[in-house]
């Protein structure tokens, strides 16, 4: 394997789990299925593992050394404010597309069996989301907007205290270090987990599940290429300066694995790595951006596809929208994503969206059967709106390495050297 490049394996690997996906579907075998499914599983579960103690170490190892960087507080309210404008974009074309295409119109489904979603979301977990009520669940949850949380403020503590928590500094130094490295054996195996993944989604949905819903399905996919491959390029060309085919053949690798892991949290070891090493962004800033943008910037979940499946379930339950409506739409995709932190993405997301209208909440229950099969070009979707803000914010603020940014990709087939900034003199 290492005469293949890391995305070649990561391609190769996509196209064997299709391929394992289909024969175990087509002649029922049932031990490859399971197979499929327990790979996959223990990837996603290897990845997860390593997020907390990265999260943490890095948030609060960065925000501790914010006495050596200047202008930290413009870097974060110019992160939010990107944040908001992507999603306010994409949330402004996922309408526009779902009234052109009427998702649900002519589609004749059970309504009486749907049942509401278990999972709801309110505004509620807007707050809920940042604030632990336990440190230890915040970090066997995985929560990572809790976990960024505590970094900040602990790293905040450790700037206000000074010389005295260096030594704890120091040691959460060091944890940042061994995790890096231990995360870099799990990347290794994305290939075989991407196999497993992919081949799961295939051998347990497969396809046909589409064709009820094909019109809908298409306007997700639609909508997130839209997004992907012409809302990025424009704003990396004419507000980044910065080639967007670059930019894409940099961000390869994170971006397919966003789509088969189906997860922005599992792929942020990725993400990180593909943000500093290839992209050129500045590791301090993106120690806080590339977190902070798996629990909040959502393009593909918290956007495009609560705004199609509002318009699809209003039609499909004959309830009427008007503007008013749509602008509630946008108005909940662009601040409310926060509301899904640590929750279950989209689902919530969703039953956010149908409450504010007073639409049935019986509609999450129709689309919960594809849902698998959109998730994957949502969380690419994801994943490529964090990759990108960073680039657009270090550009505007000189934090972005030109050299490295247009070099040939840096390979990820080694382990990578960690630099964890030295602490400043007291």
């Amino acid at each position: 394997m290492k005469r293949f490049s890391f995305s070649l394996q990561l391609l190769l690997g996509l196209a064997v789990g299709v391929a394992l996906g289909f024969a175990a579907k087509i002649w029922d075998v049932a031990w490859l299925a399971e197979t499929l499914k327990q790979v996959g599983q223990i990837f996603v579960q290897l990845l997860k593992l390593a997020v907390p103690p990265l999260v943490f170490t890095a948030v609060l190892v960065s925000v501790a050394n914010l006495r050596n960087v200047n202008g930290a507080a413009r870097l974060a309210s110019k992160t939010l404010l990107w944040f908001l404008i992507t999603a306010f974009v994409s949330v402004s074309l996922a309408i526009g597309l779902g009234l052109l295409i009427n998702p649900g119109q002519g589609v004749t489904l059970d309504t009486g069996a749907a049942r509401p979603s278990d999972t709801q979301g309110t505004w509620l977990d807007f707050v809920t989301g940042i604030l632990p009520t336990n440190v230890v669940t915040a970090f066997t949850e995985v929560n990572v907007l809790q976990i960024v949380f505590l970094g900040v403020v602990l790293g905040a503590a450790a700037m206000a205290v000074g010389e005295k928590a260096e030594p704890f500094l120091n040691l959460a130094r060091s944890v940042l270090e061994l995790v890096q490295k231990a995360l870099w054996w799990v990347i290794r195996l994305a290939p075989i987990g991407t196999a497993g993944l992919i081949g799961k989604a295939v051998s347990t949905y497969g396809w046909e599940l589409l064709a009820p819903l094909a019109k809908f399905s298409a306007g997700v996919y639609i909508g997130c290429f839209v997004v992907l491959l012409a809302v990025y390029p424009t704003l990396l060309a004419v507000w980044g300066k910065v080639s967007p085919i670059t930019f894409f053949r940099n961000a390869w690798p994170a971006i397919e694995l966003a789509f088969v892991s189906r997860s922005s949290v599992g792929t942020l070891p990725l993400t990180q790595r593909v943000t500093v090493e290839r992209n050129g962004v500045d590791r301090d800033y993106a120690s806080f951006a590339v977190p902070f943008g798996a629990t909040t910037k959502m393009d593909g979940c918290a956007s495009v596809y609560p705004a199609l499946a509002a318009i699809f379930v209003a039609q499909v339950f004959g309830v009427p929208l008007g503007f008013g409506d749509y602008l509630l739409i946008a108005f909940v995709s662009v601040v409310g994503s926060a509301a899904t932190a640590g929750l279950t993405g989209a689902t919530v997301m969703l039953t956010l969206t149908l409450s504010t209208l007073g639409l049935p909440l019986e509609g999450v229950g129709l689309l919960l059967a594809i849902d698998p099969i959109l998730d994957m070009i949502r969380t690419a979707t994801n994943v490529a709106g964090q990759l990108v803000v960073p680039v657009l914010v270090a550009r505007s603020e000189g934090r972005l390495d030109t050299a490295v940014f247009n070099a040939p990709p840096q390979s990820l087939d080694r382990a990578p050297a960690p630099r964890v900034p030295e602490p400043a003199a007291l």
